[in-house]
């Protein structure tokens, strides 16, 4: 399947944003470890969080994450543990975890020896260090552990939600520098919000108090990722008279990728928040505004799925920039530096990188291809964040948009609500 965009003369829409991916799934696994009780609210219907609720509830005895990362390492950690499991398993004791061949080439190594320290069995089936998994479940072990943080808070966040229901709790000791801190915080938050005792007690050390989970209800808030979408668009407008208004959205939310709307600000686009009031989803305006930085410069390390959004916004704005912390794009659903390169280059802009993952754009221009197609590489991030493209464009065209689904299953229909065009190609 391929798609055609066509941008509207003026921009504007009302959005209903999708709920957070991230917060959906520390809710499922802690929900889960809690025995199940309260209802969730606003449970997002992306591909990832049905993996994982899927998952929790029937436990087959092969367990397919598909693409889905952050089911992968949650439930690494979740199956590896007895205490406080569900009563009521179709298959207890061993189970099979695999997912997609990208899957198999993403690294887990860290997170399963860290199990492995604690008492956990865990077997590699096919290359050292990589899914698919054999893990049987066991009792696990507490007490102080080191763990690197410098390949994916994921494995930290792992380790966390099942730390309250180990004997004696866990001390978690960091090492390395700390990649997307933010999200460590939201899980501590979310793990509280359950009843758990986990905070810092040091720049580089958590720890977690042994209790078991709360049962109660929660409700999700709608993702600051997808917002950036929505910047992006904006920013990218030609019309000073585009508005947009995201619905779901709280302001001094935990999510990380709330930054930005302090990003964005320095790209041109104003917001206004319909209320501060602490916790509560309130519409959030988007306008067309006049100041933009002549060059941007920053450090993603705190907020690495923004980042093809913010890069591609400011080559289509001729914004030069240098960002960092961007290693870990390597292995996300694509190597996202690789893809962000093969694609900008199709629309004329030669990016460039060093051996950390460093990406630099100084201006420098080559042809553009007459009628670029997007390829994805069956990762959704490129879709969304190549979409917003067509604001600048004649049309532009988005290979298997069909991966949006992944984390924002409804972004097409909402695009048209905009008013942007949008026709289906053979591919």
């Amino acid at each position: 399947m391929r798609y055609r965009l066509v941008a509207p003369k003026r921009l504007s829409g009302d959005v209903l944003l999708p709920a957070s991916k991230s917060i959906s799934n520390r809710v499922l696994l802690i929900h889960a470890l809690a025995k199940g009780g309260g209802e969730i609210e606003n449970l997002s219907t992306c591909d990832d969080a049905q993996v994982m609720k899927r998952a929790l509830k029937e436990m087959p005895e092969v367990i397919d994450v598909e693409g889905a990362g952050t089911a992968m390492r949650f439930l690494t950690a979740y199956l590896s543990m007895q205490a406080g499991r569900p009563y009521s398993l179709t298959h207890a004791g061993t189970h099979i975890l695999t997912g997609s061949e990208r899957m198999k080439q993403r690294p887990i190594g860290v997170l399963v020896d860290a199990l492995r320290r604690l008492g956990a069995r865990i077997e590699y089936l096919e290359r050292e260090g990589f899914p698919p998994l054999r893990i049987t479940e066991g009792d696990l072990s507490g007490g102080k552990m080191e763990m690197r943080a410098d390949i994916s808070s994921q494995y930290i966040s792992a380790i966390l939600m099942i730390a309250p229901l180990l004997p004696g709790g866990l001390e978690l000791h960091l090492t390395g520098d700390i990649m997307s801190r933010p999200y460590i915080d939201l899980t501590l938050c979310v793990m509280r919000d359950f009843g758990a005792r986990a905070d810092w007690t040091d720049m580089y050390t958590i720890k977690v108090e042994p209790g078991a989970y709360k049962n109660r209800s929660f409700a999700i808030e709608s993702d600051w990722t997808a917002a950036s979408y929505w910047y992006e668009l904006v920013a990218l407008s030609r019309s000073d008279d585009t508005q947009i208004c995201l619905q779901g959205l709280i302001d001094g939310s935990r999510q990380g990728d709330a930054v930005v709307r302090y990003l964005f600000s320095m790209m041109g686009v104003k917001t206004k928040i319909g209320t501060a009031t602490q916790g509560v989803p309130t519409t959030v305006t988007l306008k067309k505004g006049n100041h933009h930085l002549p060059r941007m410069d920053y450090d993603f390390t705190n907020q690495p799925d923004i980042a093809q959004t913010v890069i591609v916004t400011c080559c289509l704005s001729n914004t030069p920039f240098h960002f960092k912390g961007l290693e870990t794009l390597r292995i996300k659903e694509s190597n996202r530096i690789e893809a962000l390169k093969n694609e900008l280059r199709k629309l004329g802009y030669v990016v460039e990188t060093n051996e950390t993952g460093e990406l630099t754009w100084d201006g420098l221009r080559t042809q553009p291809m007459d009628d670029p197609i997007i390829e994805t590489y069956n990762d959704h991030r490129m879709a969304l964040a190549f979409a917003p493209a067509c604001m600048t464009m004649p049309s532009i065209s988005i290979d298997h948009p069909e991966v949006v689904s992944k984390s924002y299953p409804d972004f097409w229909a909402h695009l048209q609500q905009a008013g942007i065009e949008i026709f289906e190609e053979p591919s």
